[in-house]
């Protein structure tokens, strides 16, 4: 096992002791525990949007480690680690796979066969189980400029995520792609769809600082109407046929019913918001002759390349974080996001 000398015997961490309740304590340094683990110090982390699905009590919650988002620094490695070593920066995906079972060889590393856990990213330290296949070493280290962190961060979730609802939903050139939902991954389904080469984004927010960030990022047209309506605008703007594809990234009712209205028959959504209550009822499927794919995004799939984009200075996605906190005021974090003061808060760590 390869190690930084004298990693310290406690750090702060993100807990949310219950609904509305997060705290920063001090909490055990992890350490290698499988000789396929590394222990990470953690660059940079935030708050995701499904950070408050148990923020607003609508999941269970008692003391968890919070966090999936996260670029670090290897200072503990395995001794079965081949593709990582101390001093590596990494970006990783929020879902742990070892990039080798039919599954993830498929292209759904998102759902491995042999998938592992990490502790809460939300911290100080944190260590990722079979770290070769989840983790992606990022070329040149890590980056002095604080705006290229963050646009690395941006990439081991939303915009992974919001990469897959494009890529379900087939953006490509020619194509019309609507998207629904104007949080962070539904902005950055914006820029994936348009950097995918789609001939028109439209997107649907009402709220202005979102809409200009999703023209920023490629939106043609914004519609601020929500459900029947807004789909209603879609088929005005596609002579009545609707998007050739939607991506919806928002995990209600009311967000799915608004994706598969907005489709035109034979289109394709890609449904990534996280479901809640959602019921999809079968004669609507059925008369909608709608493609649906979704779920947890592959985001391992697609970190190469995402990664070269942001070298390469085709796609600044970091642009998703409008506030900036030290991970000790994280219980601010969560209640600017909650109360949409701001669309995703970065912590410096």
């Amino acid at each position: 096992m390869s190690t930084t000398p004298a990693l310290p015997a406690t750090m702060r961490a993100v807990v949310m002791r219950a609904p509305g309740d997060v705290v920063v304590e001090d909490v055990e340094v992890p350490r290698v525990v499988h000789p396929t683990d590394v222990v990470l110090k953690i660059e940079a982390a935030c708050v995701c949007g499904s950070d408050l699905w148990p923020y607003r009590g609508l999941q269970p919650v008692e003391n968890r480690r919070m966090g999936h988002e996260y670029v670090g620094t290897v200072v503990e490695a395995g001794d079965d680690v081949k593709t990582l070593k101390v001093g590596d920066f990494v970006i990783g995906s929020f879902m742990v796979s070892d990039n080798t079972c039919e599954i993830c060889r498929a292209g759904y590393p998102s759902r491995c066969a042999n998938a592992g856990s990490y502790t809460g990213m939300q911290a100080q330290y944190a260590r990722v189980e079979l770290a070769d296949g989840t983790l992606v070493v990022v070329p040149g280290g890590k980056p002095e400029d604080p705006d290229r962190l963050a646009d690395y961060l941006a990439a081991s979730d939303v915009l992974g995520t919001g990469w897959f609802a494009a890529v379900a939903a087939e953006a490509g050139p020619g194509k019309t792609i609507a998207v629904v939902g104007d949080g962070a991954v539904g902005l950055c389904a914006v820029l994936a769809a348009k950097a995918l080469g789609s001939e028109r984004v439209i997107a649907f927010s009402r709220h202005e600082d979102r809409a200009a960030l999703a023209r920023e990022f490629g939106a043609d047209v914004v519609i601020a109407e929500r459900g029947e309506a807004g789909a209603a605008k879609v088929k005005e703007l596609t002579n009545g046929l609707g998007a050739h594809g939607v991506c919806e990234a928002v995990g209600t009712q009311l967000s799915m019913d608004q994706a598969i209205a907005s489709c035109r028959p034979g289109g394709h959504v890609g449904f990534v918001g996280v479901s809640h209550d959602q019921k999809i009822d079968g004669q609507t499927l059925f008369f909608s002759e709608v493609h649906l794919l979704g779920g947890p995004a592959p985001v391992r799939r697609f970190l190469p390349d995402l990664i070269r984009r942001i070298q390469s200075g085709q796609i600044h996605p970091g642009r998703v974080f409008t506030r900036r906190l030290p991970l000790e005021e994280a219980a601010e974090a969560y209640r600017a996001m909650d109360e949409r003061r701001e669309i995703k808060v970065l912590l410096e760590v």
